[in-house]
């Protein structure tokens, strides 16, 4: 067993599994919190905004529910909105950003569709959708975001597959006869790993952004009444009396925003550099 053999994990550690430890911590108390949670969402323990105890470590929030057990209770559904969000506009962003580099027609039209988008932040096209067609729920919520999040995204997934779309392989490949798709998904998405992780990543920031959103203007009622969003909205008004009522869940966010994105990026420069 040579020395560079015993780094080597020790090295694939420090740079990947490590900064995504706290993202790892963070997705499996969101996911597993109902059944780790002390009480139930509708608990109450004590009276509105009571001080820190023991049957409520983090104290009563304004009808004087457990705050921890609503935390533990309140990440899932953010989470998965989130994700599915992330990852449909990443994968559909990628493809199209691929085409556009292969076809230089389709990325004119792209980066009108792009600078359209840009005109229009997402934010405000979910609100008007949102407030236009309340009934639409959760759907409604990840499809307008795959809509408005998409072209700006493909037009990054452009941009880095250009210089691969010209590479000798790609005409090797043409020059075979094989079509768009296996371009795309053989030659060209292969070569942007580092991208589409990278996008991956910033993508579920934006979509717990706008989730968050969402959920906090109380938009979507499918997304429920215990979730972190809604508990800051109905906490704010007691954060002198209880200050964890409202820190927790947004630092809970934060946290979770912050540390899958640091993960996803990790994982794309720890593959990179094995």
């Amino acid at each position: 067993m040579t020395v560079s053999s015993v780094r080597r994990p020790a090295t694939v550690f420090f740079r990947f599994w490590l900064p995504a430890l706290p993202a790892v911590v963070v997705v499996v108390v969101a996911i597993l919190g109902p059944w780790l949670a002390p009480h139930t969402v509708d608990h109450p323990v004590g009276i509105t905004f009571a001080d820190p105890s023991g049957d409520a470590w983090l104290g009563g929030d304004r009808l004087g529910h457990d705050v921890v057990s609503r935390l533990l209770h309140g990440g899932w559904g953010l989470l998965l909105i989130a994700v599915i969000i992330a990852l449909l506009v990443t994968g559909c962003a990628a493809v199209l950003g691929s085409v556009a580099a292969l076809y230089p027609r389709v990325g004119a039209w792209l980066e009108r569709a792009a600078d359209l988008g840009i005109l229009l932040p997402p934010v405000l096209a979910m609100l008007l959708f949102m407030l236009s067609w309340p009934e639409s729920g959760a759907v409604g919520l990840v499809i307008v975001c795959v809509v408005a999040g998409t072209p700006y995204t493909a037009r990054v997934f452009a941009a880095a597959a250009a210089g691969v779309a010209a590479s000798g392989f790609i005409e090797a490949a043409r020059g075979r006869g094989e079509g768009p798709a296996y371009l795309v998904v053989r030659e060209l998405l292969p070569n942007l790993r580092e991208t589409l992780l990278t996008q991956l990543g910033l993508r579920f920031v934006e979509a717990m952004y706008l989730v968050s959103t969402a959920a906090f203007l109380q938009l979507p009622t499918t997304l429920g009444d215990a979730n972190w969003a809604v508990m800051v909205r109905e906490n704010a008004g007691g954060i002198l009396l209880n200050p964890a009522a409202v820190l927790a869940p947004s630092l809970a966010i934060g946290v979770l925003a912050v540390s899958v994105n640091r993960a996803v990026a990790a994982f794309g420069r720890g593959r990179h550099g094995i």
